[in-house]
């Protein structure tokens, strides 16, 4: 494995490399990212793909990648900026790419402002509330997430955001009665459907295990990633 640093407008983005470029199978690189984890998340479902040249980075102010514009607040469109400034210094053309939760929005931004660049886009779990049935009332459950961050620290925010994403079935009035979330109740410190891919005229597919089903335990609960990569091998290579 390689690892680059990238100086870009506001950040220096630190990315790997695992295997050649150009990739001796003749594929492009296969390109995963996440938000807001970075690249350290995706070690177990690299390695499941020993075949493939697999790209992964730490989005600006995460991880590796130091940020240098004054901001702490993430935008797709920036996030998306960033993804092409280092596919573009790979220099061997376009990737796949498979995208997870936030970096799924980001992935989807890339699509729409740099379409040249991807020729397959898995986008796993983004969280694009506004496109659920229940929509304006889980806008409002993510807005308390944020509230939440603003008025008692990050790790409220968190245990909010755990609290909104347990939550099952649409937001009804029963969710929003609830007390706000205690940090404490999730081992946190105190002191501080189909629908979304038919909009993009594809198809929707479920993968094995969980949110992270991609991760063996180094980040997070372990999902199920031999499973997981080999539902994403089946795709990739349907798609090529």
């Amino acid at each position: 494995m390689e690892t680059h640093t990238l100086e870009t407008a506001g950040a220096d983005l630190v990315y790997d490399v695992r295997g050649p470029l150009p990739a001796l199978d003749g594929r492009p690189p296969l390109f995963m990212i996440g938000q807001p984890m970075d690249a350290s998340g995706f070690v177990a479902l690299a390695a499941r793909f020993p075949e493939r040249t697999v790209v992964t980075y730490d989005p600006r102010g995460l991880g590796r990648s130091v940020r240098n514009d004054g901001r702490v607040d993430h935008t797709p469109r920036t996030e998306a900026d960033d993804v092409h400034a280092v596919i573009e210094a790979l220099g061997v053309g376009p990737v796949e790419m498979f995208a997870s939760s936030g970096g799924a929005v980001t992935a989807l931004a890339v699509v729409a402002a740099y379409p040249a660049d991807v020729t397959t886009l898995v986008a796993y779990e983004p969280p694009l509330t506004t496109l659920l049935r229940d929509a304006p009332a889980a806008v409002r459950a993510r807005a308390a997430v944020t509230e939440a961050y603003k008025k008692r620290g990050s790790e409220a925010g968190m245990a909010a955001f755990v609290a909104m994403t347990s939550w099952k079935g649409e937001f009804t009035d029963a969710y929003f009665a609830q007390p706000p979330a205690d940090p404490a109740a999730f081992g946190m410190p105190t002191e501080d459907d189909g629908s979304t891919a038919e909009l993009l005229g594809q198809w929707a597919s479920v993968f094995p295990s969980h949110h992270g089903g991609f991760m063996d335990g180094e980040v997070g609960y372990a999902g199920k990633p031999d499973e997981f990569a080999h539902r994403l091998r089946q795709f990739l290579d349907g798609a090529s």
